[in-house]
């Protein structure tokens, strides 16, 4: 005589439910299985009760869901709002470029040892190319086409209303994307380069204020963070 288990498997060969999925688009994704950048399907299905193979009645959708091109395995679809690692790089090279043009335009160009301390930061950020001159022509074009603000708003004076907007265009997608201490590092990136050529300027603390706060860094924290490096031995 057989077991009820033997019996209940016997039953599930006998019926069951299949999924027929259908491909509505593809890309490429970060994996969270695979741990790296993968091409996906984006699939959605619909379930049949099936006897002896055969799907004879439906029971529903299903999906949609992410199916990784390597692993094969299914993932929601909220799984592409995570970057590639390509675009994230980008994203953060980005990110360091424009903090650095915003610091640079509230503190001025004046100082050779400002334009060499940008300019290195924005190298290591992967900006091979990028030169003391580029920086500079960059921010006396944006300063001629912004000018300095109607006093309103100080973060806009101090960079021009386009550095304003950009830092939390560029910055606040970033922002959930890095941990705490990845978003810190960014904002103490700012803070060298306006620190080395000595103390804050009102205009810089509020420029980087701002990038404080577009990278969702508590207020506290930002000024904790923005006394700490200024302590600290350039």
């Amino acid at each position: 005589m057989r077991s009820a288990k033997g019996q209940r498997a016997i039953r599930l060969r006998i019926c069951g439910i299949r999924t027929v999925w259908d491909t509505t688009g593809d890309g490429e994704f970060f994996c969270p299985g695979c741990g790296g950048d993968r091409n996906y399907r984006r699939l959605t299905g619909r379930n049949r009760f099936t006897v002896l193979g055969m799907p004879l009645l439906r029971r529903g959708a299903a999906g949609p869901v992410i199916e990784c091109a390597a692993c094969r395995d299914h993932f929601p679809t909220d799984t592409l709002d995570h970057p590639t690692t390509t675009r994230f790089s980008a994203m953060l090279r980005e990110a360091v470029h424009t903090v650095t043009l915003a610091v640079l335009a509230a503190g001025g160009t004046t100082s050779r040892t400002v334009l060499e301390t940008a300019a290195a930061t924005v190298r290591d950020a992967g900006l091979d190319d990028c030169t003391q001159e580029q920086l500079f022509t960059i921010v006396e074009v944006l300063a001629a086409d912004t000018g300095h603000g109607d006093g309103t708003d100080p973060a806009a004076e101090a960079c021009g209303a386009a550095l304003a907007i950009e830092l939390h265009e560029v910055l606040k997608p970033l922002a959930p994307h890095l941990a705490t201490a990845g978003r810190e590092v960014v904002l103490l990136q700012g803070a060298r380069i306006a620190l080395a050529d000595g103390p804050y300027s009102p205009a810089e603390r509020e420029v980087l204020t701002t990038v404080g706060g577009a990278l969702q860094l508590c207020p506290g924290d930002t000024a904790e963070l923005l006394a700490a490096a200024a302590r600290t031995p350039s």
